[in-house]
């Protein structure tokens, strides 16, 4: 059960409202309902997800960083999200089990990108050469780097929002990790 206020869309007012009316109309996850406790939060969420819609990286390829990011962090809302979002990008089941373990088989590409998202995790940002040669090596550049960052920071956002919170899941359990 989560911990702090859960917003309510529909006796929203002002800025919260706003939003709820806006840009999340017909999207009132739990994670929004707790972050809407501050309109700053919830359009610091949407900035950060609006940017991101205009990156080079696809949608199923930062649907792979939010997975790898949240299972890294043991964030059950943020995995149950992005296994059902990664599958709407366009993700197989097996990708988005993957890209939770950390390794895509089958996708060099998506591979190397799961595997730098989980190096950033791992060294706190204090990537190796080689791990940036190897995701370059993949047919990433710099921009893709930079990218990767910024997704890997949105997600780690929203995990450790959901473990203060303890949000309610509101999407499918994903598949369990053999």
């Amino acid at each position: 059960m989560a911990r702090l206020n859960v917003v309510n869309p529909e006796k929203a007012t002002g800025k919260v409202k706003e939003i709820f009316d806006g840009p999340l109309k017909g999207k009132h996850f739990n994670l929004f309902k707790g972050l809407a406790n501050s309109p700053a939060a919830l359009n610091f969420y949407l900035a950060m997800g609006g940017a991101l819609k205009d990156a080079a990286l696809s949608e199923k390829e930062r649907e792979a960083i939010a997975l790898a990011v949240g299972e890294a962090n043991g964030c059950d809302y943020c995995v149950a999200a992005h296994t059902t979002l990664g599958k709407m990008a366009g993700l197989k089941e097996e990708q988005t089990l993957g890209a939770r373990k950390g390794r895509v088989e089958g996708d060099a590409k998506l591979d190397a990108l799961v595997r730098f998202a989980t190096a950033l995790h791992e060294k706190r940002g204090y990537v190796s050469d080689d791990d940036l040669k190897s995701f370059r090596d993949a047919g990433y550049n710099d921009g893709h780097v930079a990218e990767a960052v910024a997704c890997y920071a949105q997600n780690v956002f929203t995990n450790y929002f959901n473990h203060v919170n303890e949000s309610d899941i509101d999407f499918p359990a994903p598949p369990a990790l053999s």
